[in-house]
């Protein structure tokens, strides 16, 4: 997703995106989240595009960005670490909050009947090499769709 919005912002300042590959997932998903936040900076300032119009950015990057989270949520559940429902209508979603801290869902569907118990979910390793266990949180990806409706 990273490269896909780093192809995004090459339409508002030009050149290309291939960026290298990091040590570690962590990594990889503070440069997706600092992309993130160039890109909402980029249109929030009135960067003309270049080449394209803006519904062709959500139709075309956006929309790719939408469904990899798509398929991303689609993984965990299968893996174990399901994403929790909730209504998005009322969700705490703001265009200044772009990082990997989200706020806790607002709305959370009571009934969840497949959710995951502790001892179900699949623990991970962190950076250090510990194990810990993965919280079942909604890490609210989508709020860069805020951006260009809101």
């Amino acid at each position: 997703m990273t490269s896909v919005m780093g192809y995004a912002r090459t339409y508002m300042i030009g050149g290309t995106y291939w960026p290298e590959a990091l040590a570690s997932p962590d990594a990889e998903i503070d440069r997706f989240h600092e992309v993130l936040e160039d890109v909402s900076r980029l249109l929030e300032v009135g960067t003309p595009l270049r080449e394209i119009s803006e519904l062709q950015l959500l139709q075309g990057p956006f929309s790719d960005v939408m469904t990899h989270i798509g398929q991303l949520s689609l993984l965990r559940r299968l893996f174990g670490s399901p994403v929790a429902p909730e209504n998005f209508i009322y969700a705490d979603i703001s265009r200044a909050v772009l990082g990997r801290h989200q706020a806790d869902p607002r709305r959370p569907d009571a009934d969840w009947p497949e959710a995951p118990t502790p001892d179900q979910r699949r623990p991970r390793q962190t950076a250090a090499g510990s194990t810990t266990r993965r919280r079942a949180k909604n890490n609210r990806v989508l709020t860069f769709t805020i951006f260009c409706v809101g």
